[in-house]
């Protein structure tokens, strides 16, 4: 199924973000190269995988998808920035601002962001919970990010909004795109919150720069996969996607 999922993903994509041959034609570069760079698209597939598990097809949430994963590049475009981590590279690649000028990064962050708002409303089914749901979680990311650039040292708050905000609104949208009762929905969103601190976790693994030892960093990956593998018990739809994204985002290597 992952490899459907993906192809959905990049050909809804390449649908709405503008052409080449749009004007300004900077613009229009600039996002796509920073939606185009080689992404795992993860929330996306969560999104996808969620629609399923909810009873639904992949392609109830097509759109859902392509706007969280626009989101979701909005906020690299603007992490990336002097101002903020001050990255020159991302993804083997020069970051947006390296390559197109920090006032072009900016305008094309707000772009994606603005973007993913009306791509998000072309749902199907449930367009206002849909925009509400990517809403929160826009605004969750910032909150979290303030709070990781003044150094609160409040781990759960940041993991739970930098991170794991944007997951969740992917499980949300991909159910209440597919038809989802309150009961999927609701599974749905402790799954995704559990995978995305699960998520956070690793990557500290990655990096080398948890805030716990090592060995506290792995059983908190571990249990909170766990966690969101069991919130998927009862689904009416197909959860073996999710379980296998879940048990895959655990063992990475990058």
């Amino acid at each position: 199924m992952e490899q459907k999922a993906l192809e959905l993903i990049e050909h809804t994509l390449d649908e709405v973000l503008p052409r080449l041959s749009s004007r300004p034609a900077v613009l229009a570069e600039a996002m796509r190269y920073a939606v185009g760079s080689g992404g795992k698209r993860i929330r996306p597939l969560i999104c996808l995988g969620a629609a399923v598990a909810a009873g639904g097809r992949m392609e109830d949430a097509a759109y859902p998808a392509a706007a969280i994963e626009l989101l979701h590049n909005y906020t690299l475009v603007h992490d990336d920035l002097p101002s903020m981590d001050n990255d020159v590279e991302r993804r083997g690649r020069p970051t947006v601002w390296k390559k197109f000028g920090e006032a072009n990064a900016i305008l094309a962050g707000d772009a994606l962001e603005a973007l993913a708002f009306g791509v998000a409303a072309r749902s199907p089914r449930n367009s206002g919970r849909i925009v509400s749901a990517l809403a929160r979680a826009g605004v969750g990311v910032v909150a979290g990010q303030v709070e990781d650039i003044e150094k609160t040292g409040d781990v759960d708050f940041i993991y739970t909004h930098k991170t794991a905000d944007l997951f969740v609104a992917a499980a949300e949208m991909g159910a209440l795109a597919a038809g989802g009762d309150e009961v999927s929905v609701s599974a749905l969103s402790s799954f995704a919150l559990n995978l995305g601190l699960a998520f956070q976790y690793q990557d500290d693994l990655l990096d080398g720069d948890s805030p716990y030892d090592r060995s506290k960093t792995e059983t908190l990956a571990k249990n909170a996969t766990d966690a969101a593998i069991a919130a998927l018990s009862g689904l009416s739809g197909d959860t073996k996607p999710l379980k296998v994204l879940a048990t895959r985002l655990l063992g990475r290597k990058i």
